[in-house]
Parts: structure tokens; C-alpha cells; sequence
């Protein structure tokens, strides 16, 4: 998808979601249409103040954490570099297996949720996560 598709893609999600569509928005949009790869709040955060120099980076954070719940961005742990944001790569559901050196991601449709389980409590899954983390067939190559 190219750059402008990606960045109307996010702004199409925020307006479904009752947003205003702000320059600063839409700037956010861009900065994540840029990359292929993860971006931390703190680098976001950065390319913000850049334009809007009085934005804070709670407000910069909450917008991120938003735009995860409204499934425009997806929201990865790294053991090592914390918590990351990138654009959605899917309209449909999967997990990722995702390299430790590099980043680099793969998606797989595999679901370990998809067999019935006997959950105790009559417990009900709204939502689930499952990635996997290891190290990806070209760091093998390179190490």
C-alpha cells in the first residue's frame, strides 16, 4: 500500500471513531506511513515537536494507545526496547513471529486460541495477543 493510501487508511479509521481530523493528527498518520518497522512513543513523540513544539508526549502516548484500541496501529513488547507502535499490516486476523536483532516481523494465520478451551470462571475472551520472539533466518545467516 503506498504512503498516501496508508496515511488515508488512518485517517478514515479516526473518522469512523467520531475524531476530529487535526493537522497534528494527520501529521501522526504520516509519521507512521513512513515506516515499514516499529516506532517507539519517544521517537514519535520527537517527530511531533518538530511541527508542534508544545505537544506533550501524554498526549502524543494517549493518541497512540487510542489508535491501537481502534486497530490502526498494532502495539508490540520488546524486552529490550519496550513498548513499540506500527501500522497495521492486516485487515484480518493473525500473529507475529518477531526478530529479536532486527525487527524485521513475519505474520503467520495460525491461531492458538482458534481450539475450544475450557476457560474456569466461565470466563470471555474479548481480545487476545500472541507473538512470538526469537531470531529471524537472516540474523542465523549473519551471526
Amino acid at each position: 500500500m503506498s504512503e498516501t493510501n496508508n496515511v488515508e487508511q488512518m485517517i478514515k479509521v479516526m473518522s469512523r471513531n467520531g475524531w476530529r481530523i487535526t493537522d497534528q493528527r494527520r501529521l501522526l498518520a504520516e509519521i507512521f506511513a513512513k515506516t515499514d518497522g516499529y516506532l517507539s512513543p519517544k521517537y514519535v513523540y520527537d517527530q511531533m515537536t518538530v511541527h508542534y513544539p508544545s505537544v506533550s508526549f501524554d498526549t502524543v502516548y494517549r493518541n497512540l494507545r487510542l489508535l491501537s484500541e481502534m486497530g490502526a496501529l498494532e502495539q508490540f513488547y520488546f524486552m529490550d526496547g519496550g513498548l513499540k507502535f506500527r501500522m497495521n499490516c492486516s485487515n484480518h486476523h493473525h500473529h507475529h513471529l518477531i526478530c529479536m536483532n532486527c525487527e524485521k516481523t513475519l505474520t503467520f494465520d495460525y491461531c492458538p486460541m482458534e481450539t475450544t478451551l475450557k476457560l474456569p470462571g466461565n470466563f470471555k475472551i474479548i481480545n487476545h495477543r500472541f507473538e512470538v520472539y526469537g531470531v529471524c533466518e537472516e540474523c542465523q545467516e549473519s551471526s
